[in-house]
């Protein structure tokens, strides 16, 4: 099964500030503010989210094809995909942007001030998926994530006129679009994936019921945080799927593309519906344990002994045939 990601590719560069921002701050001089913060420590992590649910995705073993657009700085970033088996050749590279990069810094009490230059993302809208998919010998799914809102649209027309099936992910880009881009967007979905919060602005901006929306898509994805995921079906009782426990929890970041990255690998080995979100949450789980969307390391057989422990024996040999991670 031959699984195109779409979405944003880009750089994090994560700064800490020792002391607080609000110290620093005068009240009567908020009109004119000029401040630079010396900060301690700076941690760069590769991201964007279609970057990262590809490398979820090498990393529990299934291949996938990132697109997307970068500048002509990417090119460490893709040498360090392909190693995790992530088809870079569709990505884009723009001859005037930068990488898309995040830039934040915290202070001690978790406050934080940040900056999103999106660069070569903007260039996104220029990518045509035909090219892709004849360079592949065609695709099987397509995946809408977070990306340059023209380019989103873009995508799942092209979807839609050429029969692809594809997973609407809309996430934080909901808050820019309006109603009738929402619409466009997830209307004839094969899956949609939202988070419990997002559901309900899906709901609101489209105008739709959770009814009408289940009657427009295959499967609804939502994801719950620590409560789990349930999976929603028109015509059918939804499925919960709990959480693998997690002890130590370092970072979020990433959390929900490496659940996406387990979903969809169990979907192209064709895993019923609820062990597919089953994956998800072992690798999600994964992932919130390290700092930062793409450090994480997936080890097989510790990887089906987790799983086992959480779901069951049973359903752990029904996932070991297809597990195939780099490392032992």
């Amino acid at each position: 099964m031959r699984i195109a990601v779409t979405g944003s590719i880009a750089t994090d560069h994560l700064m800490t500030f020792p002391g607080r921002f609000t110290d620093q701050l005068l009240p009567d001089q908020l009109d004119r503010v000029s401040l630079s913060f010396l900060v301690d420590e700076l941690d760069i992590r590769r991201g964007g989210i279609a970057a990262n649910i590809c490398f979820g995705m090498g990393s529990i073993g299934k291949e996938s094809i990132l697109v997307g657009s970068v500048g002509d700085d990417f090119a460490d970033y893709r040498s360090w995909l392909e190693r995790h088996a992530v088809d870079t050749a569709s990505v884009r590279v723009s001859d005037v942007h930068h990488t898309a990069r995040f830039l934040c810094t915290t202070d001690q009490d978790q406050n934080q001030i940040a900056t999103f230059y999106a660069g070569a993302m903007s260039e996104a809208r220029n990518i045509e998926l035909k090219p892709v998919a004849d360079r592949v010998g065609g695709l099987d799914l397509v995946v809408i994530s977070p990306n340059d809102p023209d380019a989103m649209l873009r995508h799942t027309d092209e979807c839609r006129t050429r029969a692809i099936p594809f997973v609407a992910d809309p996430s934080q880009q909901l808050a820019r679009m309006d109603g009738a881009d929402v619409r466009r967007l997830i209307d004839g979905a094969a899956y949609l994936f939202t988070n419990e919060y997002e559901k309900a602005l899906c709901e609101e901006k489209t105008g739709w019921s959770g009814a009408e929306i289940l009657s427009r898509v295959g499967i609804r994805v939502t994801t719950l945080g620590a409560k789990g995921v349930v999976i929603d079906r028109a015509g059918e009782e939804g499925v919960h799927v709990p959480c693998v426990p997690v002890e130590n929890v370092v970072d979020p970041t990433g959390v929900g593309d490496a659940f996406r990255a387990g979903f969809l690998s169990a979907t192209a080995w064709d895993l019923p519906l609820e062990r597919a979100a089953q994956v998800g949450c072992a690798v999600a789980a994964h992932a919130l344990e390290s700092a930062g969307p793409q450090e994480y390391t997936l080890a097989r057989q510790t990887f089906l002994d987790r799983f086992g422990a959480a779901y069951g024996a049973d359903a752990a040999a029904e996932i070991a045939g297809h597990i195939t991670c780099p490392n032992p």
